[in-house]
């Protein structure tokens, strides 16, 4: 197996592997696609036909799966969210944003396959928060370091009333909002990142709503540089595995023919970030 560097701060094109094999939980292959995935943040691979079945064994050997929040009528197993869309413009995706952080402990990774595609369009971009993080001056890291913002899923229920035929609303009260850090720690690497998203992301709670929303608006702007970013052309069979902990994701919109995609999450941890060492 071997990954080639995409750019200098995220993604790595995977080479010489099988995916839809069998893989016992101490295989060397699986150790190789784990550092990869803290090395790179997101793979890629072609030519990769799975089953859902073989997908969902495949996200088994990262952790436990996580549900999704609804399924639709394509989705042939619990465990698997099929996303078919003709025109997905304003749906949720095409917006900078890691999965699910409304959740007390959002997803570690996502294993993304494309089945069908239009004729052109379609890609996905992806973003390092590490990268974002560390290109912030450091004033402001010592500022960011500490804060907590609260995250819920009340603002893509209000922002887009249904997805995938699924209804956003029905699910609010079942998941209340909950505080993450603005700056997270990644449990396996140590470094730091960025925690704020415009899909989940609340408010932050020791400023002013003014000021909050001042900072938050600068971080989504920063964090969409192109220096942080790996753009994916998808070809029917590929797969991207990305490390939702460090990655924020943006489904280009520019479509209007159908494109089906298979997700698979694996379930992650509740995020912890840096202790603040004097005042906000």
């Amino acid at each position: 197996m071997s990954i080639t560097p995409l750019t200098p701060a995220i993604g790595g094109l995977v080479e010489g592997v099988e995916l839809a094999r069998p893989f016992d939980d101490d295989d060397e292959t699986v150790g190789a696609l784990r550092e990869g995935l803290l090395a790179h943040k997101v793979l890629f691979f072609r030519s990769q036909p799975m089953t859902e079945d073989e997908q969902v064994r495949l996200a088994g050997c990262f952790g436990e799966i996580d549900l999704p929040l609804f399924r639709t009528a394509s989705s042939g197993r619990p465990e698997v969210l099929v996303l078919d869309q003709v025109a997905p413009r304003g749906e949720g995706a095409d917006s900078w944003h890691a999965d699910n952080t409304y959740m007390e402990t959002p997803p570690m990774a996502s294993i993304l396959q494309a089945l069908r595609l239009p004729g052109v369009g379609g890609d996905t971009c992806f973003a390092s928060m590490e990268a974002a993080y560390d290109a912030l001056s450091s004033p402001m890291r010592q500022f960011l370091d500490g804060l907590t913002a609260v995250h819920s899923l009340e603002i893509m229920a209000e922002r887009t009333r249904h997805v995938a035929n699924a209804s956003l609303r029905d699910e609010v009260a079942k998941w209340p909002p909950v505080v993450h850090p603005v700056v997270r720690i990644h449990p396996e690497t140590g470094r730091r990142m960025l925690n704020v998203n415009a899909n989940w992301t609340s408010h932050v709670v020791e400023l002013s709503r003014a000021e909050g929303d001042a900072l938050l608006r600068f971080l989504y702007q920063h964090l969409q540089a192109p220096e942080f970013q790996v753009r994916f052309h998808w070809e029917e069979e590929s797969v991207a595995i990305w490390d939702n902990r460090a990655v924020q994701h943006y489904a280009v919109a520019d479509y209007n023919e159908r494109r089906v995609m298979q997700r698979v999450t694996v379930a992650g941890d509740r995020p912890f970030g840096p202790a603040r060492s004097g005042p906000p």
